[in-house]
């Protein structure tokens, strides 16, 4: 089912997106709550370690990296929009927090950063939801004492 007529994206639903994205993160939700917040098609994301196109990436993507980092904490600091026809432009700040251990250290360590980043969000076809169509990693900005990627 295509939805045909549907409302212009608004600010308030696009940083409703963010905020549960990042929830959804925090907790390491299972793979499934996520296909609701991304593109059926042409999906992008751009990671500092990995592009991946299509659910099929991003869950690699994910069932990798909820190996690797736990303890995460995402809190938000800007999502900025700008609305364009049919899609928005959004730039994002958020704090990340994450511990990594690396066998055999003794002890895991912490990654604290802001991630800039630039999404393009449009309405699904089919749901009428917003959904995030290009997900890219712009740059990173470590916090002092904080451990690397």
């Amino acid at each position: 089912m295509t939805l045909t007529n549907v409302a212009p994206l608004t600010a308030a639903e696009i940083n409703q997106l963010a905020v549960d994205w990042y929830l959804k993160l925090d907790v390491h939700a299972p793979l499934e709550e996520y296909i609701p917040f991304l593109a059926e098609e042409n999906l992008e994301m751009r990671f500092p370690e990995a592009t991946v196109y299509g659910f099929d990436g991003f869950k690699d993507w994910y069932d990798r990296v909820i190996r690797i980092f736990f303890d995460e904490v995402h809190t938000l600091k800007q999502v900025s929009v700008q609305l364009s026809g049919e899609e928005a432009n959004v730039q994002v700040i958020v704090k990340w927090e994450a511990s990594v251990w690396n066998p055999p250290a003794a002890k895991s360590q912490r990654i604290v950063l802001d991630a800039y980043q630039t999404w393009i969000v449009k309405r699904s076809p089919n749901t009428g939801k917003p959904v995030v169509a290009t997900y890219i990693v712009d740059s990173l900005s470590y916090y002092e004492g904080s451990a690397r990627l």
